[in-house]
């Protein structure tokens, strides 16, 4: 009787953890629809927009944020002119460091900048001309809205 019993209970257990595998073909099914994904952002393409030859009065009178600021950089100290387009501010450099390699990734040439009390902002583009910062920032809070709606022209002193 109690080899009965022992070989009942041997034998449900078997079955019971043999059932909990999981299939290698559910892992290969998450696989191919991962890969299909990837391939989809990859091949989603990107809105170039035209360029204007002549600054526009439009943003001629638009406000900006007067601040001293370098480049955390020094490799990038050539990217900052006079105004930048600036996306985020942090005081965490970690913070900064994060939203900046998102931009990158999305195909903008951002870097970090540092002012006097310590912030750390995120410049996706920098121009000499107030006009041409004000038309790139414009065009990311209507592309990325609501994300980077708040984005501003910082002029550097």
């Amino acid at each position: 009787m109690k080899k009965v019993l022992l070989f009942a209970m041997a034998a449900t257990m078997v079955l019971t953890l043999g059932s909990c595998k999981s299939k290698q073909s559910a892992y290969k099914a998450a696989y191919e629809k991962a890969k299909a994904k990837d391939v989809e952002q990859a091949v989603e393409e990107v809105e170039e927009q035209p360029v204007m030859k002549t600054p526009s009065a439009k943003y001629s009178g638009a406000a900006v944020q007067s601040e001293k600021v370098t480049a955390v950089n020094p490799n990038e100290a050539g990217n900052l002119k006079a105004y930048s387009v600036v996306i985020g501010s942090f005081i965490n450099k970690t913070n900064a460091t994060s939203l900046r390699d998102q931009m990158i990734d999305k195909g903008f040439n951002a870097f970090l900048a540092q002012n006097a009390k310590g912030m750390y902002r995120v410049i996706v583009a920098s121009y000499n001309d107030k006009a041409d910062a004000a038309e790139t920032r414009d065009r990311i809070k209507a592309k990325y809205a609501p994300l980077y709606a708040d984005s501003w022209i910082l002029l550097n002193q």
